[in-house]
Parts: structure tokens; C-alpha cells; sequence
């Protein structure tokens, strides 16, 4: 049985976020690394770190919680796998979606690396579309 390591990092994520977690501890490889600084650029998360611990590295994000009136906080983080190891989803740079009118971003893997849509675009290049994040 293969993993995805990418669908898994996306549900720790989720799940933190919907939990109201402040920081979440992942497992880091280069795929993760790089998605992870997509969404930092695009401010999804606050911070990241690199922590090594017992022989691994992990990366530690903090996830952006927005406050409400009400003194709780809301999710500002949407995430959605796409492209999954039995069903691997492809694009050309034209017809990769536009996820609720340019607001969230199309995270693509493409042979110059993982990109978000609108860099894919600018370069005219498609890719396998990883996730939807809005």
C-alpha cells in the first residue's frame, strides 16, 4: 500500500485547523517543504520552522486563525485534494481551474516545481493539480 504523503499533510492540517490548534507538528520531505512554503507566501500560515527530533526533521507551522465578535475563533483554511496516486488529475496552463474567482489558489506540479496556478500560468506551463486551497 503506497502513502500520500501530500493528502496526509493536508488532513493533519485540516484537522488542527478545524480542532483551533495554533501550531501543528508534520513530517517534512522536499514535496511537503515546498507546498508548505507556497502557503506560507500566500498567507495561509503564519510561520513555519524546522524542529529535528529523534534522527527526522518535522516541520512546525502556525496555522492563521481570524477572531470573531464573539471572542471565538473561525477556520480561514479550506483545503481539498485533488489528485490522488489512483486517479492522477492533469492540465494544460489554459484550463487550469480558477478556484472562487482568483481568491484561493491551485497548487500545481509542474516541471519547472510546484507552483501555484496563477505562476503556472504566467509561465504557460500545466501540471498535475495537487490540491484546491481557499
Amino acid at each position: 500500500m503506497s502513502r500520500d504523503t501530500i493528502a496526509e499533510v493536508l488532513t493533519v492540517i485540516r484537522n488542527a485547523n478545524m480542532d483551533g490548534k495554533k501550531t501543528v507538528k508534520i513530517p517534512s520531505s522536499n514535496i511537503t517543504e515546498n507546498i508548505i512554503k507556497l502557503l506560507l507566501r500566500e498567507g495561509f500560515l503564519e510561520n513555519v520552522r524546522k524542529h529535528y527530533e529523534n534522527g527526522n526533521y518535522f516541520l512546525v507551522l502556525t496555522l492563521r486563525h481570524q477572531k470573531t465578535k464573539k471572542g471565538t475563533f473561525t477556520n480561514i483554511l479550506n483545503l481539498k485534494k485533488i489528485s490522488r496516486p489512483g486517479r492522477r488529475i492533469y492540465s494544460t496552463s489554459k484550463k487550469i481551474p480558477r478556484i472562487l474567482g482568483g481568491i484561493g489558489i491551485v497548487i500545481v506540479s509542474t516541471s519547472h516545481g510546484i507552483l501555484t496556478d496563477r505562476e503556472a500560468r504566467l509561465e504557460g506551463i500545466g501540471g498535475e493539480i495537487l490540491c484546491y486551497i481557499w
